[in-house]
Formats: structure tokens, sequence, C-alpha cells
């Protein structure tokens, strides 16, 4: 799979910017702020229908303008797709497939899928335990859609039991059989949703170790734990005796809302006690066993992009993660930097087809080599 055009009205601070890309390397150089990582990102919002960087889509729209559109053109498996996103203000975002829109968003998810490798993947180990739950869900739904159907209706089902502790709070009363309701659903769905994260974490994590072993500077022991109240305990049976706590917070204690992932390095927390150059391997190493654990599950390679991490790592890692997202296993790599020379002699070392762009102040033009 790969992506041959795309073409941005009004995104962010690109007027109207149209790319022809090469299913290789495609290289994007220029300033901080002159608009490179936006072209990622809208390729990103074709995939999964947000921004990677701002959910919010009217902040998305170029400056005392009205809406955006992002156009591309999808190849797979010789058959050519056609993605059109667009956004108005005051209105609902639509997602189009061949010139049809999809009836739910959700449908998308999954189709095309990319995985972007970022500056500010740094937060999934030093941020809270949602942005980690995010992450996880983000890559298991773009697979299984009946995960994120089951993932959407049971926010729904916390969002009105945390409604009905609310309410009851506010009357001051407890009304056993209106909770019993909830609890039954919410039972019901959170153990789907703890059934497939344990499953998807069971063939994730070795994947993620041959990576972390591969770009880090010495042989580390790497992990990643599954922390749930779920584990080993009848959801239903914990719902029941955190009734009175539930009713005093007036909030579910609770349920897989509150998973978390434990990120650790010789046996300890890497938030903790890992090093920056080990932080920025660890959060790769994440990335690419995304890929590859889609890869595999899809049977087609995700498109990867790569944001402007080699100003955020040593020499020694650049030319590790290099050799790695050449190899033709990794299909179409999308990349930024702010240094033509770097960019130039990297495209150079590699054998692998490539194209070299400009971007300045939201104009882009290729780069004759």
């Amino acid at each position: 799979m790969f992506l041959s055009r795309i073409h941005l009205i009004q995104f962010k601070n690109h007027q109207s910017t149209e790319i022809e890309l090469r299913n290789g390397l495609n290289a994007f150089i220029g300033k901080n702020g002159s608009g490179k990582t936006n072209i990622l990102d809208a390729i990103h919002y074709m995939s999964m229908c947000k921004s990677y960087l701002n959910p919010i889509d009217k902040q998305n729209v170029m400056f005392n303008q009205s809406f955006f559109h992002i156009n591309g053109i999808w190849n797979v498996e010789e058959k050519t797709y056609q993605v059109a996103c667009s956004y108005k203000l005051g209105a609902k975002k639509k997602i189009k497939l061949n010139k049809k829109e999809y009836d739910k968003l959700a449908e998308h998810i999954g189709k095309f899928p990319v995985v972007f490798i970022s500056p500010y993947d740094g937060d999934l180990i030093n941020e809270g335990s949602e942005l980690r739950r995010k992450w996880m869900d983000g890559i298991i739904s773009q697979v299984d859609p009946i995960y994120l159907n089951t993932l959407q209706s049971y926010h729904k089902v916390l969002s009105q039991r945390n409604a009905l502790l609310k309410n009851m709070a506010e009357h001051r009363l407890f009304d056993l059989e209106s909770i019993e309701v909830w609890d039954a659903q919410m039972s019901k769905l959170g153990v789907l949703i703890h059934k497939k994260r344990t499953e998807f974490l069971d063939s994730f994590i070795p994947v993620f170790q041959k990576f972390y072993s591969e770009i880090g500077i010495s042989a580390e022991q790497s992990n990643i734990a599954y922390k749930s109240q779920l584990t080993g305990e009848d959801f239903s049976n914990l719902l029941l005796k955190n009734h009175k706590k539930d009713s005093y917070s007036q909030y579910s204690n609770i349920g897989v809302h509150k998973d978390d992932l434990i990120f650790t390095i010789k046996g300890h927390p890497i938030k903790k006690f890992g090093s920056q150059g080990q932080q920025k391997s660890f959060v790769i190493a994440l990335r690419l066993a995304q890929f590859d654990w889609l890869k595999e599950q899809k049977k087609i390679n995700p498109i990867l992009l790569l944001d402007d991490i080699f100003d955020k790592l040593d020499a020694e890692r650049v030319q590790k993660l290099v050799q790695l997202v050449t190899q033709d296993y990794f299909g179409q790599v999308i990349l930024s930097d702010t240094d033509r020379t770097r960019m130039e002699n990297l495209l150079d070392s590699v054998d692998v087809s490539s194209k070299l762009f400009e971007v300045i102040m939201g104009d882009v033009k290729e780069i004759s080599r």
C-alpha cells in the first residue's frame, strides 16, 4: 500500500498544496513552522479521520478561513482509492471513499493504516494513563471494528452511569435497581475489552522487545505490563463492592477506563529511571512494533511517517533506525527534517527509490537530485 498523491486546501498553513509521492522514501525539509509536519498530519487524518497533533478540527482550518479539505489517492494491491476529508466551521466533518460518504467515521478506520513517529511520542511515557489507553485502543481498532464499537458502547454506558451517580447524590438517595442496570451493561462490555487488550499485548510485547533490542545501544530488558483492576477479578463483583465509594465520589471508580500500561526497562519504570536515550529508543520501538503488528494483522504495509526525529536522536540511533526503515519490509516511508544536508546524505546512503521536497511557509517544491 502507498499514497501516490495528496492535495491540501486550507489545512493549517497550506493554502493549496498538491504533491506527487513515490512508493519508497519521500523526504520533506524545511524550517520549524514551515508546514512540513502538517503534510504528514494530513496523511494521518486521511487514515484515522483526525489530526495526530490536534484533534479539534476547527483548529486545523487555515487562519481566517472557514473550511479545509484533504484529498488523496491510495494504491492497494494494484487498485486505487480516493479518500476525501472535509470540515467546515459549524458543521460535521465528512469522510468519503471513492466519492461515497461514510455513515459512520468508524467504518473508515483501519482501511489505510499509518504509523506516526513524532517528537511528541515521549508523552506516551511521561503523560497520564489515558494517553496510553488511547494509543493501545487505536491500534486494536484498526484491525477490529467490533472492538471499536464495543469501546464506544462502553464509554456511553460509563457516561450514563456517572450521570446517574451524580443525580442520585443531588437527590440524596441511592437507587440500587437503576445502578444495577448500568452495572450489567458495563460489566459485559468491560470484560470483552479487557480480554481483547490482554490478547493484543500477548502478541505485541515480543515484537516490541525485538525492535527495542535492535534500536537500543546495549542489550537491556524491556517490557510492558498491563495494569487493570479486572485482572483475576470478577467485574460484576467489583462494581457491587464499590457502590458506596462510587456514590460518594459521583464517579465510576472501577473499570477498564482506569487501565494503564507500565513501561519498564531492567525491571524499573522507564518514566522514573530511564535515561533520555533509553526513553527515545523505547517509544520508537513501540511505534515500529505497532507497524509490524498492523502489517501482520492487515496483510498490507502501513505508511510510516517520521516527523523531525533525527534532531532528537544521537548518530548511532539514527543510523540503526534508518537501516531498519529503508528495508523493503517497511514499504512507503515519509519523513521530515530541518537539515537539508543531513537529509541528502541520508537519501544518498540508502538503496531506495526517493523524492526530496522543500517546504517554505506552506509552499512545497520538489528538489531535483
